[in-house]
């Protein structure tokens, strides 16, 4: 038997793939396996919000997804006898290098994170299936096969399963998964649309249901998203079909009016023409969660620990902020630099982003395909016109920008999450995600390890005291002057995640030194 693996990551989405990438940047020993042969070619998920782009970025693959996918920053909402034309991000978003949501077909995220990977000496393992785990002292014993007959059995000190919503790793590991599935049914197709403005994103709110049209760059212009008509008959997905409910739900919008103008009476065109689709399929969708994130040595993440509906943009995204929260944690304790105690703080922090999820996900979409009567008016003709009227508060706007961006997602409840004794008067606090504030901030405390942020005069700081906080080259020291996050003088330990784990203000590192002691321990003395 080969010699056993610290990691095997099951699933190659972009969960599966962004946890590969952290785990490569440490060195630690894994596999990536998955069952399908090739990555998604259609767009699934399409839109990567700045948080998640802050996040990939310490790997050197943002600046290429940002240069695949569309930056719309607007949204074009089209109800009876109006177009409104919503901003979005342009408030609540100054401490961020990403003001925008980022339309990406999930293929091509797949691809640039698979060649990062590929750059690294990583390779996929395609076509090769999890039959069995078992826990056995040190380690998971996992049984797989490739191509359906040749069998392998592999070691492991941990197991992640990034397996999706059926995941095989949630199954064999015991680990319910509770929740139900919603009853409609919804259509999803990437293709041409002639007659819709470009450059944002459209929602077409009508008594008889909601469509949305997406903007992408590939594998075609637009993705579309449609409930099925309740009455409609059991047939297979064809253009037709999709071309008839356009018809039907964007015709209230279209034949109202003429004349787009910003947040007032507008028109929807002539019409919409579709053709060219490349990829249409009918599915339902699910709110289920995991009853656990971890079982022992096997872990969940992305869709093997939630999932929703597609409301919000949220899916894919929390999927890989798991995985980026637990793969420093993971590459940590198996190089012996962590105590094991450090992945005990998985679950506490990112099961609760997990359930928040499940409940946005599902009010919102609870309101947007209600048969209710007095919803279904409510949606299309009282919302539309109190909207321009919130619109007004760009304080509720900001708040929301946050949410959807995720950006203010948070551990400052979490056992990793210390203040110290003198908290700094202002600025982010222990469990808030370091801002890009000053400009180039993120970038500055990025990559593997922990980061020390000090403000204030250089020669404010002893160089003992400093030297004290070394841990094998996993602590970086950074001085920033007045240029910190922090008013005066203050210090503050950024996780390898982007999040503060520790702040403080003035110049005694004492509690510095007892929160590394506790969670990044010094090698002992030979």
């Amino acid at each position: 038997m080969a010699e056993p693996l610290d990691v095997l990551v099951v699933g190659a989405g972009p969960t599966g793939l962004a946890l590969a990438a952290q785990l490569r940047a440490y060195g630690t020993r894994f596999r990536i396996i998955d069952r399908s042969l090739d990555r998604a070619r259609e767009s699934r998920a399409l839109a990567i919000q700045p948080r998640t782009l802050e996040a990939l970025a310490g790997f050197g693959v943002t600046d290429e997804l940002v240069a695949r996918g569309n930056r719309a920053v607007q949204v074009r909402m089209h109800v009876p006898g109006r177009v409104l034309r919503l901003p979005l991000f342009d408030v609540g978003c100054a401490d961020t290098p990403y003001p925008y949501a980022l339309f990406l077909s999930q293929a091509e995220t797949e691809a640039v994170l698979g060649a990062h990977l590929a750059e690294r000496g990583v390779a996929v393992e395609r076509g090769t299936v999890l039959r069995d785990l078992s826990p056995q002292d040190k380690y998971v014993t996992c049984r797989l096969s490739h191509g359906g007959e040749e069998h392998e059995e592999v070691r492991a000190r941990f197991v992640v399963g990034c397996d999706g919503a059926h995941s095989t790793v949630r199954g064999l590991a015991g680990i319910g998964f509770v929740g139900s599935t919603y009853p409609q049914r919804f259509l999803l197709a990437d293709l041409e649309v002639d007659g819709l403005e470009r450059g944002a994103a459209h929602a077409y709110l009508s008594e008889a249901g909601m469509l949305f049209f997406f903007p992408l760059e590939s594998p075609a212009t637009w993705r579309m998203l449609a409930m099925r008509p309740p009455e409609a008959p059991d047939e297979e997905v064809s253009l037709g079909q999709l071309q008839a409910i356009t018809d039907r739900y964007a015709g209230d919008a279209a034949s109202a009016a003429s004349a787009a103008s910003a947040g007032s009476v507008g028109s929807a065109g002539e019409g919409l023409r579709l053709r060219d689709a490349v990829w249409m399929t009918e599915f339902r969708l699910q709110n289920r969660g995991a009853a656990h994130y971890r079982a022992g040595p096997v872990f969940l993440a992305g869709d093997a620990a939630h999932i929703h509906s597609p409301a919000g943009a949220q899916g894919m995204n929390t999927g890989i902020q798991d995985a980026l929260n637990l793969g420093w944690k993971l590459a940590l304790t198996c190089r012996g630099s962590a105590p094991e105690a450090l992945l005990d703080t998985y679950e506490s922090e990112r099961a609760p982003v997990g359930r928040n999820v499940l409940r946005f996900t599902d009010r919102a979409f609870t309101i947007a395909t209600s048969r209710n009567p007095f919803i279904r008016r409510a949606r299309t003709r009282l919302a539309p016109r109190l909207m321009p009227l919130a619109l007004r508060f760009t304080t509720l706007r900001g708040r929301a920008f946050r949410t959807l961006s995720e950006l203010a997602i948070h551990y400052r409840h979490s056992p990793l999450t210390e203040e110290g004794n003198r908290r700094p008067r202002g600025g982010p606090r222990a469990g808030d995600r370091l801002p890009d504030a000053p400009a180039g901030l993120q970038a500055l405390a990025s990559g593997p390890g922990y980061h020390v942020l000090l403000c204030g005069p250089r020669d404010a700081w002893e160089s003992q005291d400093l030297a004290a906080l070394g841990r094998s080259g996993l602590v970086t020291v950074h001085h920033l002057g007045d240029r910190g996050p922090w008013p005066g003088t203050a210090h503050g330990l950024v996780r390898p995640d982007g999040y503060l784990a520790y702040r403080a203000g003035g110049t005694d590192l004492s509690g510095l030194r007892h929160h590394l002691d506790r969670w990044l321990p010094a090698p002992a003395p030979n």
